[in-house]
C-alpha cells in the first residue's frame, strides 16, 4: 500500500485531498494538529509517532526527525542495496508528502511580535522532510502548494502513480518553497543579530517580453506577490498586442501620475515616462480635453491614463488619435466596444482602489544595485508655505498644488508651467534648471497662443522679447553661465504657475518666468541663494511657496 504523511500549516483543502489519497487505497500518516482535523473528518489516519515509537518532544519540535520518516523518503527504489537497508531496518517506502510551512512572514510583521514567538514559528521538521522529499522526486510526490492537490489527485486516479513530469516540477516548486521560508527568516535574524544586511529579492515571471528597450536586448517582466494598487502586472488587458517593455515602462509612469489626483477626473498623456500633457475637469471628457490641448503633437503614439471610468465621449475623442495604451479603472460598455475596434490599441483595466504603500525601488548599476523606497509622499500646500510679499490667489494656489503634483513625475531638472488644471509646459531632464524652465515657458506660451481663442476674452498682448535670462549651473553649482537670450515669442497675457522639482541656485528663473505672465511659483527652497530669487519675486511681484521636499527624478 502507498503511504502520504500529511503536516500543513495552510489546511485549505487538504482533508478534501487526503479523503481522494484514501479512496484510492493509500495510507495516510500526519502529526499533531493535521492528524486531528483528519480524524474529525472521518479519515483514517497514522501518527508519525506510531510509526517511529518515538513520541513527539521538546513541545513538538521534534517529531518526524527520524529514520523511518526520512529513510523512507530517501532511499532509492532502483538501487537493491538502499532497499535491503529498508527492510532490515523495518522502514516502509513514503511515497507521498503533503507539507507547507509556517507562516513566518504573517509572524514578524505583527507590530507586537517577540523573538521567542518569531523563533517557535521556525519550522525545522518540515523543511527538512520537504526537502527530503523532494531531493528524491523521481521516486516521492511532494505537494507544497494547496494548488496543486487537484492535478496530483487526477494523475493518481487516471495513471495509479504521478508522472517523472510533474514529480520533477513539484520538487522544483518545493525546493522555491523552502528557499522563500529560508529568505524570511535570515532576512528578519541578520539585522537582530547584528550582521551585514543582505538584499533577497523576490519576484514570479509575470510574463517574457519580445524585447527590451530596443530589440537587440532580452527582457522578461517579473512581479511581486499579493495585490498592489496602480500595478501593470495585475491589471486586465481589454485589447491590443502585447506589452512591450517600454510601454511598461511608460504605463508605469503614468499610473504614478494619476495615483496622485482622487477628488476629480484626471487624465495625463505620457511620452518617454514624462507626462506631455494633463488636466483636472469636472467630468472626464472635460480632464482628457485640457490633456490632449496641452500638447498635441506630442501625444502622437502616447500613453493615455484616467482616474475614472471612460465614457463613450471620451472614447469618441481618443480613437482618432494614435495611442498605443489607454488605461484606466473602467470603461463604459459602448466606450470599450469603441476602443476595441482598434486592434492594435492596447486597452487595460487597471485596479485602482486603495493607497499604495511604501514600495522598493530598485537600479541596476555595474556591479551592484541601488535601492530606495519610492517616492510616494507629496505635500500640501497651504498660504504658511509663502516665503514672498504676494500672496497666490485661492485659483492660483489650486493650480499650484496641481503643478507640484506634476513637477514630481518629471526627470529632473523638471520645471511645469500650469494654468486652470491643465499642463501647458513641461520641461524635463536638462542639464541645468532655467534651460528646462526656458523649455517649459515657451511650451506653455506657444500653447496658449494656438488656443487663444478660447482664453475667456481675456485681453491679449505681446510680451515682446525676452531677453537677460542666464543659464544657471545644476543645482548647487557655485557660477552663472552665459547669457541666454530667448528668441520673440509672442503670447496671450495670462496668469501661469510654475513648479519647479527641486531648489532655484540663481534668481535667474523667476526673472524668466516673470516675463512669459508666471504669477505663482512652487519650489521646494533650501538654496544658499533663496533670498535672492525671494527678493526677485518680491521685486516683479510674483508669489512663491517654499515646500521643504525635494522631488529629483533620474
Amino acid at each position: 500500500m502507498n503511504r502520504a504523511l500529511i503536516s500543513v500549516s495552510d489546511k485549505t483543502g487538504v482533508v478534501d485531498f487526503a479523503r481522494e489519497l484514501v479512496s484510492l487505497g493509500w495510507e495516510l500518516l500526519s502529526t499533531s494538529g493535521t492528524m486531528k482535523m483528519l480524524k474529525e473528518a472521518g479519515l483514517p489516519v497514522t501518527s508519525v509517532s506510531d510509526v517511529t515509537g518515538f513520541p513527539e518532544i521538546c513541545d513538538g519540535r521534534v517529531k518526524t526527525l527520524h529514520p523511518k520518516i526520512h529513510g523512507a523518503l530517501l532511499a532509492r527504489r532502483d538501487l537493491p542495496d538502499h532497499m535491503r537497508q529498508l527492510e532490515e531496518n523495518g522502514i516502509g517506502t513514503i511515497d507521498l508528502v503533503c507539507v507547507n510551512l509556517y507562516p513566518f512572514r504573517e509572524t514578524v510583521a505583527k507590530p507586537d511580535v517577540t523573538m521567542e514567538d518569531a523563533i517557535e514559528h521556525i519550522e525545522i521538521g518540515g523543511p527538512s522532510m520537504v526537502r527530503s522529499a523532494a531531493k528524491n522526486w523521481e521516486s516521492v510526490t511532494i505537494v507544497v502548494n494547496p494548488e496543486d492537490y487537484a492535478p496530483v489527485i487526477e494523475e493518481l486516479r487516471t495513471l495509479g502513480h504521478t508522472t517523472p513530469e510533474t514529480r520533477l516540477c513539484l520538487s522544483a516548486k518545493a525546493y522555491t518553497h523552502t528557499a522563500e521560508y529560508d529568505m524570511a527568516i535570515a532576512s528578519w535574524m541578520r539585522p537582530k543579530a547584528g550582521l551585514p544586511e543582505k538584499l533577497f529579492l523576490e519576484y514570479d515571471l509575470c510574463q517574457p517580453l519580445r524585447y527590451g528597450e530596443n530589440p537587440h536586448q532580452e527582457a522578461k517582466f517579473y512581479k511581486t506577490s499579493g495585490r498592489v494598487p496602480y500595478s501593470l502586472a495585475t491589471a486586465e488587458q481589454l485589447n491590443g498586442k502585447e506589452l512591450s517593455y517600454n510601454n511598461i515602462q511608460d504605463a508605469n509612469a503614468a499610473l504614478n501620475i494619476v495615483r496622485e489626483f482622487k477628488d476629480k477626473p484626471f487624465a495625463v498623456g505620457l511620452k518617454h515616462m514624462n507626462p506631455c500633457g494633463a488636466g483636472v475637469g469636472e467630468t472626464v471628457s472635460e480632464a482628457w480635453t485640457k490633456a490632449y490641448e496641452g500638447d498635441k503633437t506630442s501625444i502622437f503614439g502616447g500613453i493615455v491614463a484616467f482616474n475614472r471610468e471612460v465614457d463613450l465621449e471620451t472614447a469618441q475623442m481618443l480613437k482618432p488619435i494614435f495611442l498605443e495604451i489607454v488605461m484606466a479603472p473602467s470603461f463604459a460598455p459602448e466606450a470599450l466596444e469603441l476602443l476595441c475596434s482598434k486592434k492594435n490599441l492596447r486597452v487595460l483595466k487597471v485596479d485602482m482602489e486603495g493607497e499604495v504603500t511604501s514600495q522598493m525601488a530598485c537600479v541596476s548599476v555595474n556591479g551592484g544595485i541601488l535601492v530606495q523606497n519610492q517616492d510616494l509622499e507629496t505635500c500640501s500646500l497651504s498660504l504658511d508655505q509663502c516665503v514672498t510679499k504676494a500672496k497666490p490667489t485661492e485659483e492660483q494656489m489650486r493650480d499650484l498644488e496641481f503643478t507640484w503634483k506634476m513637477v514630481k513625475h518629471v526627470k529632473s531638472n523638471a520645471i511645469v508651467v500650469g494654468r486652470d488644471g491643465m499642463l501647458l509646459g513641461v520641461g524635463a531632464g536638462q542639464m541645468n534648471r532655467v534651460g528646462s524652465a526656458e523649455i517649459a515657458l515657451k511650451q506653455a506660451s506657444a500653447t496658449l497662443v494656438a488656443g487663444s481663442a478660447s482664453l475667456d476674452g481675456e485681453t491679449h498682448a505681446t510680451l515682446g522679447t525676452v531677453r537677460g535670462g542666464t543659464m544657471s549651473g545644476a543645482n548647487g553649482g557655485a557660477e552663472r553661465s552665459e547669457a541666454v537670450e530667448p528668441p520673440e515669442l509672442a503670447a496671450p497675457a495670462a496668469t501661469l504657475v510654475l513648479a519647479s522639482d527641486a531648489f532655484f541656485p540663481f534668481d535667474d528663473c523667476v526673472t524668466l518666468s516673470a516675463k512669459y505672465g508666471v504669477k505663482a511659483i512652487v519650489q521646494p527652497g533650501g538654496s544658499i541663494r533663496d533670498e535672492d530669487s525671494i527678493k526677485k519675486c518680491d521685486e516683479l511681484g510674483i508669489a512663491m511657496l517654499f515646500t521643504g521636499q525635494r522631488h529629483f527624478k533620474h
